[in-house]
């Protein structure tokens, strides 16, 4: 590991996040989250159909084009190529 990492630190910072997470799951309304699932879906699927036409994964481009901040075009790039959608 590099000097500068405290793995002490990045545990408890996992952890927080995951307790965080927990926390949101426990007050999240079903029919909030069937929103947000279609809403993912159809950016997803604009982000699919802009790198078609353009040939291009640009997350500046992206984000300009979906409204979305760059690190979440980023994210849905990367998401959908995990996917192997892109």
């Amino acid at each position: 590991m590099d000097e500068g990492v405290d793995p002490t630190k990045m545990c408890q910072s996992l952890v927080n996040k995951v307790a965080q997470s927990r926390q949101l799951q426990a007050v999240t309304d079903p029919e909030i989250l069937v929103l947000f699932e279609d809403w993912l879906d159809e950016i997803e699927n604009e982000v699919v159909s802009s790198v078609k036409k353009s040939g291009s994964d640009n997350d500046a481009r992206i984000a300009e084009q979906t409204g979305l901040s760059r690190s979440g075009a980023n994210f849905i790039i990367t998401k959908l190529k995990r996917e192997g959608r892109l």
